[in-house]
This record gives structure tokens, sequence and C-alpha cells, in this order.
């Protein structure tokens, strides 16, 4: 087994913060529609020195092991991290602890990038209210929605 086959199967077999986080500041969902693949992270944030600081995340993942992996090992990363800190990680940061990712797994970090964004710019002033329990807040949810008429799924990103 490889270097990044053995640490995949660790990220796998012991996940970081998977779950949803219902006392959550901010919510970011990315969607692949060509694999199917969604990540969700939840992210709550604290104060410290005046700055906005991310004190816990977390993550859904209908997917494919390694953007379960990427992002698991992602909302560890971020912990501690100010709003500038994690706006400037890349996806090869955030799936850094992996090592390199094979080329065809490349969007895997992507995705993990991408739900990250999305949260940050939920709330950039640290002004927005958790999600209200009505709104379909879990990624089954989000695949339950209705379907486009070409039998794609319309991946929407919620605000």
């Amino acid at each position: 087994m490889s270097d990044f086959e053995d640490k995949l199967q660790n990220a796998i077999a012991n996940p970081q913060n998977q779950g949803e986080m219902s006392d959550a500041d901010s919510v970011g969902t990315v969607g692949n529609p060509e694999c199917g693949d969604m990540v969700r992270m939840w992210l709550k944030f604290d104060e410290k020195d005046g700055k906005k600081v991310i004190n816990k995340a977390s993550f859904q993942s209908f997917g494919c092991q390694t953007s379960i992996a990427v992002a698991s090992m992602a909302t560890e990363m971020l912990k501690g991290k100010t709003v500038e800190e994690a706006q400037a990680l890349s996806s090869t940061d955030l799936s850094s602890p992996l090592g390199p990712l094979p080329p065809m797994k490349i969007h895997c970090g992507e995705m993990v990038e991408g739900a990250l964004r999305d949260a940050l710019n939920n709330d950039p002033a640290g002004e927005a209210s958790p999600p209200s329990p009505e709104s379909q807040n879990t990624l089954l949810g989000d695949m339950n929605q209705p379907k486009m008429k070409s039998g794609k799924l319309k991946v929407v990103l919620k605000k």
C-alpha cells in the first residue's frame, strides 16, 4: 500500500468532525454534478483578540472516500484559524495531510475548498443566523429536492 492509501484508510476509519452542527454560525455546500458528490461544511466562530476565529468545524459528505478524508482533515486544520487564514487555504493546503492527491481525485479537495468558501462567504460579518430547522439543512434533504427535467440533480448553494 502507498503512503497516500495508508493515510486515506486511516482517515476513513476514524473520520473527525463528521455530522451536522445544530448551533453553527455558517453553513456552506458544494456539489459536483458530474459525479454526484456533495460536501457540506458547518462553522462555529469565536472572537479572539478582536478577530473572528473558527472554534469548530464539521462536515457531511455524499461522495467518495477521498472527499470524506479531505473534509475530515480540513475540519481539524481549521480549528483556531482566523477567517482570513481560512480564506487563504487552497484545496492543496486542505488535502496536504494526505499528501498529493492522484489526478482523478483532485476534485475532492476542490469540493471541500468550495464548501469552506461557501460557508465563509455566508457569514462575512459574523451576523448570519443559524439555519432554521424548517430549512432542509442536510445533504439528504438536498438530494431529495426536485430534479431538473434532464434527470440530473440540481445543485443549489443555500444561503
